[in-house]
């Protein structure tokens, strides 16, 4: 049983992301809700040969031009990626890193690989050349926590700084995370989400090896099909988003706009393997029922759920089967991941993001690909276009490899 506990809810001021979906929050929610065919899903010439050689990717973002040359060298593609969303949640937020109270303020990002491409161009250059080739850049470029470092020197910020890696669900426990530093009062300020860019050869290969990638290799914007009958493997992608979460009396003070609230958190662990899911679903289940007990709602009052939706065989009925279980078959369901490529870490950082959107906008995007749904999943999965809906209360599920599970609670501002 769930000790009650009295409801916190963190206030969202602001909101960032960058996905292959779009560089920005309106280009990526307007991808996500009015597109058809998820876009930037490419061939990579890196991934020749494998099962799986395509990937979503930023194609267009000039990270050197937004970051400058100087300042992007000291950072791994997935740190450069939070700091650009970083700054647009601040500025989204209203905050000026000028004037606030930099040690009152917290940066939290989860990341599962932290920095994989430049780990694996050091480690040829260590095969091939010899140990004076090697960076001395490579500790702090490669490390999980790179990101939040990143985002804290970028913005000043010098309150509490923490990385998460809990494989898939990196980025929702870290706005979880979040939530409890602003409950205790660790800080007035949080920027909270996930950063992840590991599209390497070497991550691929091992996942093409677990059958969990889609290997539709004739049309890869089509592979990537969540709760659809021929669903055969995710597709991965990159990208970041990223929260800016204040107490609720500080937004109050400066006057913010508050787009909605972060009111629950509960976090789980399957104890069952190290790649697959309980095929109960307890694990998930516990995260979600502590979740909605931390935030003092019932099954009826979620009208959304953001799932996490892999498009694997054996997760997306797991997840199914429990979100009916425990909130019946009237909330509107999506999974996001057709439109940005499953993101590993950031995945909870961006659908955490865009289930704000949904909240605010009383919009629920749907599934990209769903064309024939798996008649096993008793849920009323949202396909073919968005939805408009009435709710108040929203929940993203998130899962991870080695049973690492996270759900949240957001309710309207």
């Amino acid at each position: 049983m769930t000790a009650h506990r009295t409801p916190f809810h963190a206030a969202v001021t602001g909101l960032g992301l960058v996905t292959a979906a779009g560089v920005g929050t309106k280009a990526t929610w307007h991808t996500v809700t009015e597109e058809v065919v998820p876009s930037e899903v490419r061939h990579l010439a890196e991934l020749v040969d494998l099962p799986c050689d395509f990937a979503y990717t930023i194609a267009d973002l000039d990270t050197a031009a937004v970051l400058g040359v100087a300042t992007q060298r000291l950072m791994d593609r997935f740190s450069q990626l939070a700091v650009i969303a970083a700054r647009e949640a601040v500025a989204d937020a209203g905050l000026d890193t000028a004037t606030w109270d930099a040690a009152r303020v917290a940066v939290v990002i989860g990341s599962a690989h932290g920095g994989l491409p430049f780990y694996d161009e050091q480690h040829e250059a260590l095969a091939a050349r010899g140990p004076r080739r090697v960076s001395p850049k490579f500790a702090p470029l490669t490390t999980v926590n790179g990101a939040a470092s990143s985002v804290c020197r970028d913005l000043g910020a010098q309150g509490p700084s923490l990385a998460v890696t809990t494989a898939c669900s990196s980025g929702s426990v870290a706005v979880g995370t979040a939530h409890q530093l602003l409950r205790t009062g660790a800080c007035d300020i949080a920027i909270a989400g996930g950063a992840e860019s590991a599209l390497t050869r070497l991550l691929i290969a091992s996942v093409c090896q677990l059958k969990m990638v889609s290997t539709r290799r004739e049309n890869p914007s089509a592979a990537c099909r969540p709760f659809d009958a021929e669903r055969d493997g995710f597709v991965m992608g990159e990208g970041s988003g990223l929260l800016v979460m204040e107490r609720p009396e500080h937004a109050r003070a400066r006057g913010a706009t508050v787009r909605a609230h972060v009111s629950g958190y509960g976090a789980s662990n399957d104890a069952y393997s190290a790649v697959a899911p309980d095929p109960d679903g307890n694990g998930i289940e516990q995260a979600l029922r502590t979740a909605m007990a931390d935030a003092d709602v019932a099954a009826r009052d979620v009208g959304h759920v953001n799932a996490h939706g892999t498009s694997t065989v054996l997760n997306d009925v797991i997840e199914a089967s429990m979100l009916h279980r425990v909130l019946g078959d009237h909330p509107l369901v999506t999974s996001t991941k057709a439109m940005t490529g499953h993101t590993l870490g950031a995945a909870g950082g961006i659908e955490t993001a865009l289930t704000v959107l949904a909240l605010e906008h009383q919009l629920v995007p749907p599934t990209a690909n769903l064309d024939v749904p798996d008649p096993r999943l008793p849920i009323e999965v949202v396909r073919n276009e968005a939805r408009p809906g009435r709710f108040d209360c929203a929940v993203k599920m998130a899962l991870g490899v080695g049973g690492h599970n996270a759900a949240l609670v957001l309710t309207r501002g």
